[in-house]
């Protein structure tokens, strides 16, 4: 069993100026670099002969480079529930579209659909029992977040490896636009 999903890779200066804004939560753990993406679709657990067919369905996927701008911020789950805060972004129909290829990709491959609706984003750190005050406060004070447009003319399949630390994510596969 593998845990994969297809994501954009953040560019490295892009990554920097989110990460300057990792603080002012206690207790959040924050995301290394290496870990910011924009998922386009989780896979979860999956056989290796499906990991192979979703491969195959991935290649397949056609669409062009298009652009896309991290815009606001925010936190799923509310209260005491609270567990994640990320950038937004922007509203944009090329990455809905790269989005939906993705899913088709994964029933094609035997997948169940996802049933959650896509909401794109980056995540900047995991939350455990945060001061809903002080992530309300933080998510007023990025609000405003708002990035230069990222270009994209690829996208990848990534593996998660659970550790102490949290998430650590491979590239397995990386497929142009």
């Amino acid at each position: 069993m593998i845990r994969l999903f297809a994501a954009l890779a953040i560019p490295e200066d892009i990554g920097r100026a989110l990460q300057a804004r990792q603080t002012g939560i206690e207790g959040a753990r924050w995301r290394p670099l290496e870990a910011l993406h924009v998922t386009l679709r989780f896979y979860g657990e999956i056989r290796q002969d499906v990991a192979r067919d979703l491969d195959a369905e991935l290649t397949s996927i056609t669409a062009r480079p298009f652009s896309i701008e991290l815009e606001g911020a925010g936190a799923f789950d509310d209260g005491s529930d609270i567990h994640a805060v990320w950038a937004g972004v922007a509203a944009n129909a090329e990455l809905s579209h790269l989005a939906e290829a993705c899913e088709t990709a994964a029933r094609r491959a035997g997948l169940k659909p996802e049933k959650r609706n896509y909401k794109p984003h980056v995540t900047l750190a995991y939350l455990r029992r945060p001061d809903p005050a002080e992530v309300g406060a933080w998510i007023q004070a990025h609000n405003l977040l708002r990035s230069p447009p990222i270009f994209i003319d690829r996208f990848g399949l990534y593996s998660s490896h659970q550790s102490r630390d949290g998430s650590h994510y491979r590239l397995e596969a990386e497929y142009r636009l």
